[in-house]
Formats: C-alpha cells, structure tokens, sequence
C-alpha cells in the first residue's frame, strides 16, 4: 500500500511539471514562480533516488543525465533528410509555382507558409510516446546520435501529451536561439573568456554537438517542428493537419505559419515577413513555402537532392560597405577561373566577411571594381558574400584596374574560352594540379572506381612527378612509375595496378559518380545508368530528356548537359575506351527476377552482405530497396538486433523474412 501511495505521488508530480514545462517553454505562459517549480522538481528527483525502480527514462528529472561522450554514433534516417531548393526573387518563386501547378495538371495547390529558422535540423523519434532518438541532419541519409543533448532542450517532450501515442512517430524540425538568448550567451562567453560565437547558428550548431550534456543544458536552446518523417498507425490529409496534431501531443510550431490558396497570398506573406524580419524573436533568411495536400506532395515527388513540392523562398541579402583590397583569380576543380575580391574584414549579419566572390570577368567589366575600390557587398541567400555595386563618389582616382589573366594562376599555363558566348575562362593544362589531385582523389573512391591504394600522398606524387595528367593516365600506368614513389616495393606496386585494372570492370554507375559531374551522388548516377545502359546513349541527352525522369530535377539536368558537352569530357571518354575501361551497366537478367517489382525495406545486421551489398543485390533480382516502411512495403529483410522498422512493420502486418529466406528466394532463380 506504502509503495503505491509513492508511485502514485511519483506520477502526479511528472504530469505536473510536464504540464508547468510546456505552459512555460512552448505557450510561454507559466502559471507557477520558478521557486515552487524547483520544489516540486526537487521532491520528484529525492523520491526517485529513494525508488529508483520507479525512475523512467521520460522523466523531467531526466532532462540532463549521464556521462560525457566521447563519440557520437551514426543514425540512418529511416527516410532521408532532403534539402530544399532555394528562390531569391519573385519571378523564381513564379518560375516554382508554374513547375508545381504543371505537375499537379493545371490543379491549382493549396499551400502552408512558414518562416524558415537559421538553426540547425533535428529529427526526433518517438516510439509508444517516449522520446528514444535525437539526431542531427548529416549527410541528409545518416545522422549524429545526440540523443542526451536533444533532451536538455524544454520545448522537446520527453513523453507526449496524448493518452494514445502513435507507436512509432519521427518529426523534423530547427533547433535554434533566439536573439536575446544568443546575446546573453556571448556575454557570458566573454566573460569567462571563451571566444565568442559568430552568430545564433553557430551557437546552436556548438552547442547541440557539446560532448557533455550539461554543457548543452546550460545553453537556451529551442526547438519547433516543421515537418514529418514517419508515423505508424495515423494519416494526415494534408501538412496544416500534421502540424495541428504536433501542438496537440506536445511541441511548439511557429504561430507565423499560415495557409495561403494563391501565389499572391504567398508573395504579400514572403514581402510582410521581410518587413518584420527584425522583429522576429529568432534569425530568418526567408520563408518555406510548402504544397499543403499530402496527395499533391506524392504526386509531384523528390528529385535525388530536394521534394518538388516545396521551397525556400529566401529574403533580400544583407548588406555592408566595405574597401577591397586585392582582386586574385582562383582556380577550381573543374578548371574556371573566378575571381575574388579580398575585402577590408566588414560583419553581415554577424558574420566576418573578408573575402567575396566576382563571379567572372565579365561581371568585374559590369560592375567596373578596381582594386582600392569602396563597394556593397552582400551575402547572397546570408551564406555566400558577392560584390554588388561600386560606390564610385568613394573613388580617390588610386583605384587600379584588374585585367583578365593571361595565364592560370596555379600552373602559369595559358588560359582561355571554350566558346566566345561563355564568361567562364578556363586553364586548359590537363595537368593543372590544382584541378587534377582533387579528382583524381575522387575518382579512385570507394564508391566510385574503388582503387584500393590511389590515396591523396600517391596522387600528389604522380602529379608532381607528371606521370598522371588525366584520370585516364591512371590506367597507363607502369611498374616503373610506381617504384619512382616512395615506400613503393614489389607488392604494394602489384596491389595498385591490380586494383587499377579492377577497376576497369566497375559498371557505368560507379564511373559517372567518379566523374565527380557537379549535384550527381552515387543515387542519381546509378538512375542515370539505369535509364540510358550505356554512355553513348546518355551523352547526347538533352535537358528534356534528363528532366523527364522523377529524380532528376532542372539544376542537376542542366549540369549534366553542360558537363558531357565540354570537348575536354568528350576526348577523356574516348581516352578511357581506349583503355578498355568499361562504359556500360549490366543488364538485369530478364528470366530470373525474383525480386520483379518489389519494394523492400532491410532492418538490422546482416552477417552474409554489407548494406550497400544487400542493396545491389535486391536492384540486381529486379527488386527496389527503399529506407522506409509503408503499407506499400513489400517485405521487410530482418538481419540481427532489428530497429524501429520491424516494429513498424508489424505493426502495418507487412510480411517480415529472416537473412536466410532473403538467400533462399535470391538463390532460388533458374539459370537461362
């Protein structure tokens, strides 16, 4: 009876402080003084230590707790964490909103306009209400377990407020400071004499990878919510009706956000919140503009990089006056040579600004800069800073003009124009090393011709001994050559030119992903390989034809374009034909496709294939591997110590198999 009376008091003390923390940190409006807050948080956390058998992982005396970390451990996102494409004007937006209305057929969308917060993205997961992940971004497929840290912020649930949870719920969205808190924080810093944080991003950024999480609980930082990523058990008809539910269980979303049912709703609200920016509590660079109907977001899609069915719709740059210095011409890897403007160090938006970009020559002849000049720069969408006009009545008659230069600023070699329409000027040395480490180093990647061996110290000396100009020099290559490099013996020398001529086989996928073509990942060259089969037949495709397939969008199509129809391309290709490297994907077996149409979804370790394995061989049978569980989940592959997606799985009564049922049903072909 005693042991009841102390779960009882236990309980009713955490509803209440779950009530006082979301009236305070996400309605911010509390109703208690913080005194008889920290009593009643006191006598929860004496209880609990007295019975510790009643201490659960959401309690609010759990907010901070355990050791520091020394490591934070990679989460896959069981659905990608895309970015969004970006619009800097109202004429782009428009350019947007005709690519929407034309993928819906002329329907006209509804859609939901939010501001976008300079934070930094979070995915929390939930499993039967209780906070279980938190982690970062990433690479947008796998993340940083920061689980400890996430759950210092108040504005997060540790339990949501709702009697009958989802089993499984993931939601997006920004943790971030407001200005005043961000303030306060660098006040602090200064006078504990710790450098001081450039702007709120950062703040946020530093703070949620703090290794300890006392550290993070110290810092006020906030979350709100912006989208979903998963959910089992329940459907939402459009994006308003999630974000109706998340304040409902618990979380704070933006009170700016609005339903909008035109583009000129939309473009009145981006031109409102411009005005206002300032008085926002938290740092914006624009709004998000989003399709509202769920049915309309899965008709229009994702390319491999962004979902079609929504935008940044980003605000006018900030700007300053500053001197510029110097003006120097910088070579990339492509080739092109940009010139920089070195800037009298100015602050934009709390950053330092010290340098900006000129784009090309022809932009320095429009804008007439001279070095000494007096000009306005801004950073263009608050993250790349750009010259952007001249204050010419600042002009001393000191100023001293920039000419384009006659030779590469890297290998002193002659530079030049491809075609006389393009701006860019290029350096035309193959062996330019400032273009040619750093592809090669990419080219001989592991997930892209894989050449075991070809490290960056190697590069570097077949460069500088010029024994390599071009990727296809790779495979000219002699023992001889190798034993001139150092550490290089018999052995070592036989292993490279083995991965070398390894690599020769490696399918089309993994050759344009090495091509290192600028918005291309390893998934959007493995469509395009599947789509044309061989290179022939994607070189003369036209921005039409690239556009027209779902997971390429009109940036990467126009790159693609614009990469095969330089000559330099066209001559490396032939180059390595000639050196038998292979330009085509295999053909999937037509008689024995087991996995013929299935999507299926892999969970835990498997001991017989690595993931990216096992992946290959479901396109391989036919099959379509995909990181989500849903209703249209074929199968679901279960390896070892399985994670939320059997539980979701069998919660959705989609059919689960062991690894060895998976090895039976893709050995269980006939030969043809």
């Amino acid at each position: 009876m005693a042991d009841n009376k102390i779960l009882y008091e236990i309980e009713k003390l955490r509803k209440e402080i779950r009530r006082y923390d979301y009236l305070y940190y996400v309605l911010n409006k509390p109703e208690i003084a913080d005194y008889e807050y920290d009593q009643l948080l006191k006598r929860l956390d004496l209880l609990e230590k007295q019975y510790p058998e009643y201490q659960t992982p959401d309690s609010p005396t759990q907010r901070v707790g355990g050791k520091a970390s020394p490591t934070f451990n990679p989460v896959k996102h069981s659905i990608p964490m895309l970015s969004l494409d970006n619009t800097y004007s109202e004429e782009e937006f428009k350019d947007w909103y005709e690519r929407v209305e034309k993928g819906l057929n002329g329907e006209y969308p509804e859609f939901v306009v939010e501001l976008k917060i300079d934070g930094v993205s979070a995915n929390l997961i939930y499993e039967n209400g209780i906070l279980v992940t938190g982690a970062t971004r990433g690479d947008g497929e796998t993340g940083e377990d920061i689980t400890p840290n996430i759950k210092t912020i108040r504005s997060i649930p540790l339990r949501l407020m709702i009697d009958n949870p989802p089993s499984y719920l993931e939601v997006r969205g920004e943790v971030y400071m407001e200005k005043k808190g961000f303030l306060d924080l660098n006040k602090k810093m200064s006078e504990i004499g710790e450098p001081l944080f450039a702007n709120s991003r950062n703040a946020a950024a530093g703070s949620l990878r703090q290794k300890n999480p006392k550290i993070t609980a110290e810092r006020p930082l906030k979350f709100l919510v912006h989208s979903l990523g998963n959910i089992s058990g329940k459907e939402f008809a459009n994006h308003w009706e999630f974000m109706k539910f998340c304040n409902k269980i618990g979380f704070m979303t933006d009170p700016n956000t609005r339903v909008s049912r035109s583009i000129n709703e939309v473009i009145k609200l981006h031109r409102l919140m411009e005005e206002k920016r300032d008085t926002i509590p938290f740092e914006i660079d624009g709004i998000v503009v989003k399709v509202n109907s769920i049915k309309h977001q899965k008709i229009l899609g994702f390319t491999a990089k962004s979902p079609r069915w929504a935008v940044a719709f980003k605000f006018k740059a900030r700007e300053a006056t500053t001197r510029v210095n110097n003006i120097r011409a910088q070579i990339g890897r492509t080739g092109i040579i940009t010139p920089v403007a070195d800037l009298e160090p100015v602050e934009i938006s709390g950053v330092t600004v010290s340098r900006a970009t000129l784009h090309n020559f022809d932009e320095i002849k429009r804008l007439d800069v001279m070095i000494g000049d007096t000009v306005l720069v801004e950073r263009a969408g608050d993250v790349i800073p750009k010259v952007v006009k001249v204050i010419e009545t600042k002009r001393s008659g000191n100023e001293k003009p920039f000419p384009v230069p006659t030779e590469c600023p890297v290998c002193h070699n002659p530079i030049t124009k491809e075609k006389e329409e393009e701006v860019a000027y290029r350096c035309i040395n193959p062996s330019c090393p400032a273009q040619i480490e750093k592809g090669l180093f990419h080219f001989g990647k592991r997930a892209a011709m894989d050449i075991v061996g070809l490290g960056d110290v190697v590069i570097a000396q077949l460069v500088r001994n010029k024994t390599v100009k071009t990727f296809a020099d790779i495979y000219a290559l002699k023992k001889d050559d190798l034993f001139k490099l150092e550490l290089f013996k018999d052995k070592k020398t036989q292993n490279l030119l083995d991965a070398v001529e390894k690599s020769k086989k490696q399918p089309l996928s993994r050759l344009l992903f090495a091509f290192g073509i600028r918005h291309v990942g390893e998934k959007a060259a493995w469509v395009l390989a599947e789509k044309f089969g061989n290179m022939d037949k994607l070189i003369p495709a036209t921005f039409e034809d690239l556009t027209s397939i779902n997971e390429v969008g009109p940036i990467m199509a126009q790159s693609i374009v614009d990469f095969f129809s330089q000559d330099s391309v066209k001559k490396l290709i032939k180059q390595l034909k000639d050196c038998g490297v292979n330009m085509a994907e295999p053909k999937k077996e037509k008689k024995s496709q087991p996995l013929a149409g299935k999507t299926i979804v892999l969970t835990g370790e498997l001991k017989s294939f690595s993931r990216n394995d096992a992946e290959k061989k479901i396109r391989e049978f036919g099959g379509n591997p995909t990181s989500s569980v849903s209703k249209k989940t074929d199968f679901v592959v279960a390896g070892e110590d399985p994670g939320s997606k059997f539980e979701k799985a069998k919660g959705l009564g989609v059919k689960i198999i062991s690894e060895s049922e998976f090895l039976k049903l893709i050995n269980s072909r006939t030969t043809s």
